[in-house]
């Protein structure tokens, strides 16, 4: 990086342009671009939103350099227009659920460059538009910002092999190609009650280990796996287990 480039960068977070993008969260239909019809959320609304924050909210960033502006809907409902690249929306209620997620050119519904579920927890996201259209590798990255809890996920097993870890059934792992002896960093998750399956790498349809976990905003967790897939002589009471610890401050003792 040259001198010059670091003097601007450097002038940017002495002035607070890091912090360009509001904090406020706005409520459903509260937002101008937002389409969502307030009344069917009114039951899931906070009525003293000063007292109790939203459970969920999201925020956009449009970070793919050959893409155009674009717009942004959940379940069939705008909730973005005319996003600009290297723009970032302030962040919009969005209750806890399952929502279809669609990414359109700007003013053109019919030209999708993405659509999929994302599930949002009680947490806060940033979803990034990333990659680029024409190589086809635009998607949105997904990223939790606050409200979250910590995992991370030790492979203490000598007799078993590299594993994916899933939550909640989920179509992706949280963690890939774990092998014995080592460990994750931290993965931020949304606070909520899991169920974490330990299946073999690269193979979705076999879960070798289950285990259930009630995950807390703020708590920094560990889940050791540990023990033998097939116990030898004289370890019988030793098999396969996953030993949750919670870590750092929040520790007991």
């Amino acid at each position: 990086m040259d001198a010059t480039r670091r003097t601007a960068i450097r002038s940017i977070a002495a002035a607070g342009g890091l912090a360009a993008v509001s904090t406020k969260v706005f409520a459903t239909g509260e937002y101008d671009d937002d389409e969502r019809s307030t009344d069917e959320h009114d039951d899931e609304r906070p009525k003293d939103k000063t007292a109790e924050p939203p459970e969920g909210a999201i925020r956009v960033g449009h970070f793919s350099p050959d893409a155009p502006d674009v717009d942004v809907y959940v379940d069939g409902d705008r909730v973005i227009e005319g996003l600009a690249y290297h723009e970032v929306t302030p962040y919009l209620e969005v209750p806890p659920g399952t929502y279809t997620v669609t990414i359109t050119a700007a003013g053109d519904p019919e030209t999708v460059a993405f659509e999929g579920d994302l599930w949002i927890g009680r947490a806060f996201y940033t979803i990034a538009a990333i990659g680029e259209l024409g190589e086809g590798t635009f998607r949105p990255h997904v990223l939790v910002d606050a409200g979250a809890a910590l995992v991370r996920v030790g492979h203490f097993s000598p007799d078993a092999p590299p594993v994916d870890v899933y939550a909640n059934d989920g179509a992706n792992p949280i963690v890939s190609e774990l092998a014995f002896g080592r460990s994750t960093n931290y993965v931020a998750l949304p606070a909520a009650d899991y169920t974490f399956d330990v299946r073999p790498a690269g193979d979705p349809e076999t879960t070798v280990f289950s285990f259930d976990a009630s995950l807390t905003a703020g708590d920094a967790v560990s889940a050791f796996a540990i023990g033998y897939l097939e116990p030898p002589a004289g370890t019988e009471s030793r098999e396969f287990d996953v030993r949750l610890t919670v870590d750092g401050p929040a520790a007991d003792g």
